[in-house]
């Protein structure tokens, strides 16, 4: 996020969500909020591809096998900012982008964001 700049953008959605009645002032670790992901209509992924890899749980074959990861793949609705079609820093393909449930939005975070926002402004 940091590396394309989006970090004012994510901030201004979070605001926005905030003024919708969502609190933004919860932020929690892991182990805190990996089972709350089944309840989730969307989880919003920006970058960090390793770290939302299904594979981990169970691919024995994969170099990130038994790496925390977080449940973004029990989310009903994934999105997934990518900057790019390339693998990840291990240099695995994510199952995740390969799950029904899962869309991804190709280029830079700041300007997928940028236009996310746009879309929530206009259903308010």
């Amino acid at each position: 996020m940091a590396v394309a700049g989006a970090q004012h953008k994510v901030y201004e959605m979070t605001t926005l969500l905030a003024e919708a009645g969502v609190p933004c002032e919860q932020i929690f670790d892991l182990e805190d909020i990996n089972e709350e992901f089944a309840q989730a209509d969307v989880a919003l992924v920006i970058g960090a591809n390793d770290v939302v890899n299904p594979g981990a749980r169970t691919d024995k074959t994969r170099p990130i096998c038994g790496m925390p990861i977080l449940n973004a793949d029990k989310a009903q609705n994934v999105i997934v900012i990518r900057r790019g079609k390339g693998a990840a820093y291990s240099g695995i393909e994510n199952a995740l982008f390969f799950e029904d449930s899962c869309r991804l939005c190709y280029g830079a975070a700041q300007g997928m964001v940028g236009e996310m926002i746009g879309h929530i402004k206009a259903l308010s």
